[in-house]
């Protein structure tokens, strides 16, 4: 685990789990987003830096018009829509979605979220059910850590 006592927005508490790892309280808002091309950017939030074993997670926002090219992972992934509404697109199905709704896509399901506002931002909170989550993006094969993607894997 990184030293997340010096990383902006990881704040260690004095608490400390079973394990001996820390809680660790993440501020969104003081953690400079990662830049995903194509409109949209990512705010990594629990990872293996702050110790997490099981999951993922964070908040993706999605400028106009924009959406992450069609893809699918190696485990299953939960998106929650906190700001704005899109299209989710869900193994070639289109589905309406705005603030509040939810989806569970299982592992290997092609799928993807589309901002379709010409002028409002969508903002998502996922959550991918491991630490080795992974994105292959279906038109060209590449596939790619989320802990790479986001800058938080560690050696």
């Amino acid at each position: 685990m990184t030293n997340t006592a010096t990383t902006p927005g990881h704040h260690v508490t004095a608490s400390a789990g079973d394990d001996g790892r820390p809680a660790v309280v993440l501020r969104a808002s003081e953690i400079t987003p990662r830049q995903r091309g194509g409109g949209a950017r990512t705010i990594p939030l629990v990872s293996q830096q702050v110790g997490a074993k099981d999951f993922l997670n964070g908040i993706t926002m999605f400028g106009p018009g924009a959406a992450i090219p069609e893809h699918i992972h190696n485990c299953d992934e939960s998106v929650l829509i906190i700001k704005g509404s899109a299209v989710a697109h869900i193994d070639g199905v289109e589905y309406p979605v705005s603030v509040g709704d939810n989806s569970f896509i299982p592992a290997g399901i092609p799928h993807f979220f589309h901002n379709t506002s010409e002028t409002d931002e969508l903002h998502i909170f996922w959550t991918y059910a491991s630490i080795d989550a992974n994105r292959t993006i279906v038109a060209t094969g590449v596939t790619t850590r989320i802990d790479e993607e986001h800058g938080t894997n560690i050696a």
